[in-house]
């Protein structure tokens, strides 16, 4: 990995709460499902105490970002209405922000409604899983935070994603869907933009391995690319395990993700990647 054309760094810094995130060394975000059915018991955290108790792990374990969301989006999951989501994670994020008051804490989340209440109870991200096709006021709603949105690629909803798999050339169809939501975003002068390929969502596994050999090549967009690898289907399916026995094929595809330039690994298990980015750095020291 020699070659400096292929990282995705050259935006290396989002502005976060005031606090500038430096992207240079990639960055590990723990994931908080404040939901009782998301797809890895693990990471399920139903309670504010619960939440507090995982957060303080991650925290612990060297996690730059906590990202928390209220709406399991495994296929199959249950529709959640953006009341309840809110009721959900907005006690969360409020005590968040009390008991770790340094932390960044993004919010998982495709309705501006609940984006904006989580944003004024003390968040300072918005990640989005649907790149703003489920609900037209999303880019609008980030544009009045100004604050840093994720997006991802996904078709559909998280209830039909599953049957909308199949394209011609996964890496163009991708790169024309960001290019165009870029574009719409910086318009509206929203400039901290990080882009998530979506693994898993609308895809089957034969495309996620092809999506992530190709990864790199999102560097032409010029922003941080985000992995969300952790424990998916993609892996347990390949490797005929459960995902509560997928933490070292995650280390393997989150490693294969970061030789590629990948900013930020968003993940279940913290100290793992953690460990990962340190000994990627070191591998990459020595090529350049």
């Amino acid at each position: 990995m020699n070659d400096k054309s292929t990282s995705f760094q050259q935006k290396n810094t989002i502005n976060a709460g005031g606090s500038l995130i430096d992207f240079t060394i990639p960055r590990v975000m723990g994931i908080l499902n404040i939901t009782p059915d998301s797809f890895y018991q693990g990471s399920r955290t139903p309670g504010v105490e619960d939440a507090l108790k995982l957060a303080e792990k991650h925290l612990s374990e060297g996690a730059a970002i906590l990202d928390i969301g209220a709406y399991s989006t495994r296929p199959g999951a249950s529709e959640v209405s953006a009341g309840e989501e809110a009721e959900r994670i907005v006690p969360v994020v409020q005590a968040l922000a009390r008991e770790f008051p340094s932390a960044i804490l993004s919010v998982d989340t495709f309705r501006s409604s609940v984006a904006l209440a989580s944003i004024d109870a003390g968040a300072h991200m918005i990640n989005d899983i649907s790149g703003g096709d489920l609900d037209p006021l999303m880019f609008q709603t980030v544009a009045h935070l100004q604050v840093p949105y994720i997006m991802m690629h996904m078709r559909g909803t998280p209830q039909t994603m599953s049957g909308l798999t199949g394209y011609q050339d996964i890496f163009a169809e991708l790169l024309t869907y960001f290019t165009e939501r870029i574009a719409r975003l910086r318009e509206l002068h929203v400039h901290d933009i990080i882009l998530d390929p979506g693994f898993g969502f609308a895809k089957d596994a034969d495309e996620n391995f092809s999506l992530l050999n190709q990864i790199d090549k999102f560097g032409l967009c010029g922003l941080p690319v985000l992995a969300g690898l952790s424990r998916k289907r993609t892996i347990w399916k390949t490797l005929n395990i459960s995902s509560e026995e997928a933490l070292n094929g995650t280390t393997v595809l989150n490693t294969v993700a970061l030789m590629k330039g990948a900013a930020i690994l968003r993940v279940h298990d913290v100290k793992e990647a953690v460990e990962a980015v340190k000994l990627v750095q070191c591998l990459k020291k020595e090529n350049f």
